[in-house]
């Protein structure tokens, strides 16, 4: 073994390769997208399970199947329609995600973030985020609305491992992943329409096996408020590429332990649905908030 080197280890070349390749993968996808829409979005918005519908409120909008996107991987998932839309909400040039890819579905996580990364090379200067979670704390029940202040990552991934486009490593300072100027936008938005919007701390695991009761206990004990499946890697992409970050979980299910009613999927959507009227007003208003924010 050379000295000063770990066995098995990849070459730094063949990691710099690696992003650089993903990176002009994520330009092409960026290219393609300017060509046929000219407008350079301010605001980004991730729509997760149950909560795509939002994208059709924007106005003079441009529709994008992830299909047609180069390199841009599709969901599998039910609640995930797999389109990019660009359009205006109060004047507000906005690119929505409607729907995302999971690490648990079997992609690696440079492609779990790659929309993200989309977003950012688009020339989103906020990215608002938004899930569906399970409720930890007592008073999240189903169809709440919780301001994400912090997340616990325990899904086992990081996608700055290895990311390394400008030859230096990714060492990112996480101490405001959520911006304090979109948190101040969140709960202003909140406050004008009259929607109760409390805040909490996300934990994100890796799935797609819903936690058990004695994980749930734990995570309590960490000082998760909430829990699912997403968001944590698209953050710390984001904030890498010095991108304001905002997210929102919609609480669909009290989680493991908590409730005698099994965990399904499908009451995950139609919770959200249900909750979807308040949702999509303070969303209208966030993004709004948060485009006067970023000044």
């Amino acid at each position: 073994m050379t000295q000063g080197k770990l066995q098995g280890s990849p070459p730094a070349a063949a990691t710099a390769d690696a992003s650089h390749a993903e990176t002009a993968r994520i330009e092409a996808a960026a290219a393609h997208v300017r060509r046929q829409y000219a407008a350079a979005p301010r605001v980004g918005v991730v729509l997760g399970s149950g909560l795509g519908g939002w994208a059709t409120r924007l106005k003079s909008a441009a529709e994008f199947p992830y299909e047609t996107i180069p390199h841009m991987p599709a969901p599998s998932v039910a609640g995930h329609p797999g389109e990019l839309w660009l359009g205006q909400l109060g004047g507000v040039h906005v690119a929505c995600l409607r729907g995302r890819v999971h690490a648990y579905e079997g992609h690696p996580v440079e492609r779990v973030v790659f929309g993200a990364r989309l977003l950012a090379a688009l020339g989103c200067r906020a990215v608002l985020l938004t899930n569906a979670a399970g409720g930890i704390r007592a008073d999240l029940q189903p169809g709440s609305l919780m301001l994400i202040t912090d997340h616990l990552n325990l899904s086992g991934r990081n996608p700055l491992v290895g990311w390394t486009p400008g030859g230096h490593p990714a060492f990112v300072d996480m101490t405001h992943t959520y911006d304090p100027a979109l948190l101040g936008a969140a709960r202003q938005a909140a406050a004008s329409l009259g929607i109760a919007l409390p805040e909490g701390v996300y934990a994100a695991l890796l799935g797609p096996s819903y936690e058990t009761p004695a994980e749930i206990r734990m995570l309590r004990t960490l000082g998760a408020d909430a829990v699912g499946m997403s968001t944590a890697l698209e953050a710390i992409a984001l904030r890498e590429r010095g991108v304001a970050v905002g997210a929102i979980s919609c609480v669909t299910n009290a989680a493991a332990g908590l409730s005698a009613v099994p965990l399904d999927h499908a009451d995950v959507q139609q919770t959200a649905a249900d909750a979807r009227d308040r949702f999509e007003a303070l969303l209208d208003a966030w993004v709004v908030e948060s485009a006067a924010a970023l000044g």
